[in-house]
């Protein structure tokens, strides 16, 4: 089925504004009694009414790799909300980015990813790629279209995510887009940090867009997900390589993305505002050398966000002024409301420390001090500043030592 319809197959004769796509897109409550939301469907075999619907697979669903009322819900409403030509769901964020570029990429192709992506992703273009014969490139995240000057006869496809894991670089996405598209290279995004209600990628020229919906599409940190969208030139092969892969996400956590969905758009305006008003109040301390931080006016990569970016994340970072990282630590050991964590999105605020230098390759990383990653949570702003105060207490007096 077209994944732009609904399940009735019907569209809205007029674009419906994100706030209304995230609570009715997907939904069909009278294919399902009446309910509202679509119920999980838990399945492997399908049943056909007779040998000719089974030889010719006439069915609507024809096995569970292929698609339930459950998955299929979820797909929908994130094809509508992207602008996409369709969707896949697989099982987490490093999923979507995996099979996203096994669906574009072929032994002998040449690939180019900024040295600020998400790590794992590094590990992945390392490790599984470079053994199928496939070479990555790291460039400089802030070259824009002059990354034209490192395509090769053979790049196949280029890698952005803005703002850059850990580090906020804002990439010029547009501009790159433009300059993969005149070699008639495919662009991929990780779009996680703004989602698709704070970044339109496809309309920006993005041919894949990848998504963690571990992260906002959950806001609870109870699942694993991970979402690729693609526009017309892109979809066909995602589709096929989904397929042929069958690396399908399990039907109680898109269930759980379901209902994370309607309520994101209200969360992330709240997180929003609530992860400024930290960053603000950090980047005022003493102790802050700089808050990485592209929605602040003092951010490099401001100009960039303020002309594509219709929102910004509750994920940021600051480099501390010079002192020895145990007191950096100390700092973070001391907060009550922040808890030390990997992931993010959920409605509990994190901190933890982060070092780029030893893995970055083609920019140099060399921070003031030592370096930490914040994610803003659903406490009160207040509340959380005040245990800042607290931690800032503890490390005056471990760098004292």
């Amino acid at each position: 089925m077209d994944q732009k319809t609904g399940g009735d197959g019907k569209r809205d004769p007029e674009p419906l504004e994100p706030a209304t796509v995230l609570v009715t897109a997907g939904r069909d409550p009278f294919a399902q009694h009446g309910f509202v939301n679509t119920p999980i469907y838990r399945g492997s075999t399908v049943l056909y009414r007779n040998t000719q619907d089974f030889l010719k697979r006439a069915a609507r669903y024809t096995y569970g790799t292929k698609g339930t009322p459950t998955t299929e819900s979820l797909e929908i409403a994130w094809t509508e909300l992207t602008g996409a030509a369709g969707t896949v769901l697989v099982p987490s964020g490093l999923a979507a980015i995996s099979i996203a570029l096994m669906s574009c990429l072929r032994a002998g192709d040449h690939l180019l990813v900024p040295d600020s992506v998400y790590r794992p992703t590094r590990n992945f273009c390392e490790s599984i790629l470079k053994r199928f014969g496939v070479e990555t490139t790291y460039y400089d995240p802030l070259l824009g279209a002059d990354i034209a000057r490192l395509f090769k006869p053979n790049t196949r496809a280029v890698f952005t995510e803005a703002p850059g894991s850990l580090t906020f670089e804002m990439q010029d996405i547009p501009a790159i887009a433009a300059a993969a598209h005149a070699r008639d290279a495919i662009v991929l995004m990780d779009n996680t940090w703004a989602t698709p209600l704070f970044f339109s990628a496809h309309a920006h020229g993005v041919d894949l867009a990848i998504d963690a919906g571990t992260k906002y599409l959950s806001g609870s940190s109870d699942l694993l997900l991970g979402l690729v969208s693609a526009n017309e030139r892109c979809w066909r092969e995602l589709r096929a390589t989904f397929d042929a892969t069958a690396f399908c996400a399990g039907p109680e956590d898109v269930f759980l993305a379901l209902r994370g969905l309607r309520s994101m758009r209200v969360r992330l305006l709240h997180q929003q505002e609530s992860g400024l008003a930290v960053a603000r109040w950090l980047a005022e301390r003493p102790e802050v050398a700089r808050v990485l931080h592209p929605a602040l006016e003092s951010d490099p990569g401001h100009a960039i966000w303020k002309r594509d970016f219709t929102g910004a994340s509750s994920l940021f970072s600051v480099m501390l002024k010079p002192m020895p990282d145990a007191a950096a630590h100390a700092f973070i050991n001391t907060l009550t409301l922040f808890g030390i964590g990997a992931s993010w999105g959920g409605f509990e605020s994190l901190a933890i420390p982060f070092d780029c230098a030893p893995f970055r390759t083609a920019t140099a990383w060399k921070p003031s001090g030592p370096t930490i990653r914040f994610h803003i949570g659903l406490e009160d702003v207040g509340d959380l500043i005040a245990d800042l105060e607290r931690g800032f207490a503890v490390m005056a007096t471990a760098t004292a030592r």
